[in-house]
């Protein structure tokens, strides 16, 4: 449960005037579990995860009144590994979000900071991974569950530093957000910037919407959101590690279209979403080993999910999904495809705390971008060492 720290109007400055309400409210997440892994690099491995349905972390969010309907908004977050204390997403102390910004019903908001894109926050709530915007937890499969190396950021993997993000306020159903990144490079003001916009439409149990993403230097400003992310200058610059796109770590340009929606019926919910993303421009960044194919031109993914959701109670919930993922060829790359099947249960103890169960199946065929036989690769578990992987999580989550 979300704990007020202070709700209460502040005196009057040393000029008389007085401050309009304010207020700070801490909040936070433990999920703490199992993963057993079928093939962890040609072993079996049983290990003790933190975040398998949804990442550990704790926040501070706060508002100011400044009276004519404008507030000033703020978000820290902090990840962490519940197993060790260690902070999450490379040692960032608020690697999760760290914004500050202006809102207004009428005329929205105007957010700067760390924090996720509008592909990423409007359009995941259409996966069995991802999470709605706004604080609305939906998703049942856990970051694991996610696409392929997560490379359409349904599974919330990547934020993204020095962004500016406006979202709209509720036209009758229907929001639009847009987003922009200063690459921060003297003399090319190009270089690592990324931008992207979604918009979606709610009605009654309904819900659309479809985003667009654009990142340049993706290897960098994309995948190098960390403090300890390498950079140009690194030994060894690669920070697309996963098989299924290590191999295209040397694009110049990223590109993503993203569409999805969902059905309520009540106890069922239906979804469906497709991504098709590019890499662009291959050979751009040759240096640090980044091209080691020698490619050039583009490669694209086409990956498509459905999903459903049944509430056997209020308190059991199960979940079924398939996704298929394929690459195209590219040089003398031959194409890949992964084949993907989530499955849960999830059980609410209380309505902060719930016990979850996630089986998660892929299967790969054709050719990785390492110049290899695709192996199965579960986001966020280490790659198979053959074409099939079975991966089972399960623990409990708490909110506060």
């Amino acid at each position: 449960m979300k704990k007020t720290l202070l709700s209460a109007l502040i005196g009057a400055t040393l000029s008389g005037s007085a401050f309009a309400q304010s207020s700070v409210t801490l909040y936070g997440l433990i999920d703490s579990g199992f993963v057993i892994n079928s093939n962890a690099g040609g072993k079996r491995q049983f290990e003790m995860t933190s975040g398998n349905l949804q990442g550990s972390r704790w926040g501070m969010t706060g508002t100011e009144d400044l009276g004519g309907g404008l507030q000033v908004l703020f978000k820290l977050e902090s990840g962490y590994t519940v197993n060790n204390g260690a902070l999450g997403q490379g040692g960032d102390l608020f690697g999760r979000a760290a914004w500050v910004g202006l809102h207004n019903d009428q005329y929205g908001a105007l957010l700067l900071g760390r924090q996720y894109d509008p592909v990423t926050v409007s359009l995941a709530q259409f996966t069995s991974a991802g999470a709605a915007g706004n604080g609305e937890v939906t998703e049942w499969a856990g970051p694991f569950g996610a696409h392929p190396a997560d490379l359409d950021n349904l599974g919330g993997t990547n934020r993204t530093n020095n962004s500016i993000k406006y979202n709209s306020p509720d036209f009758h159903g229907l929001t639009f957000s847009a987003f922009y990144s200063l690459g921060g490079v003297a003399g090319n003001f190009t270089q690592n910037q990324i931008y992207s916009f979604a918009s979606v439409y709610r009605h009654g149990g309904f819900a659309a919407g479809v985003g667009y993403m654009n990142q340049r230097d993706p290897n960098y400003s994309y995948w190098g959101d960390k403090p300890s992310s390498a950079t140009a200058t690194s030994a060894s610059s690669l920070n697309m590690s996963s098989p299924v796109i290590s191999g295209l770590a040397s694009a110049g340009l990223m590109q993503g279209i993203v569409a999805g929606a969902l059905y309520n019926f009540g106890s069922v919910t239906l979804k469906g979403a497709y991504s098709n993303v590019r890499y662009q421009d291959l050979g751009h960044e040759p240096g640090n080993g980044l091209n080691p194919q020698h490619l050039s031109g583009e490669s694209i993914f086409n990956i498509g999910e459905i999903s459903a959701s049944y509430h056997l109670t209020p308190a059991f919930q199960l979940g079924a999904s398939y996704a298929l993922t394929n690459r195209s060829s590219v040089g003398a790359l031959e194409n890949a495809t992964y084949n993907q099947v989530n499955l849960a249960a999830d059980y609410a103890l209380s309505k902060r705390t719930d016990l979850y169960l996630v089986a998660i199946y892929q299967h790969a065929s054709g050719q990785d971008t390492t110049g290899k036989s695709a192996v199965a690769a579960i986001d966020g578990l280490t790659a198979s060492s053959n074409d099939r992987q079975f991966a089972t999580t399960f623990g409990i989550r708490h909110r506060f």
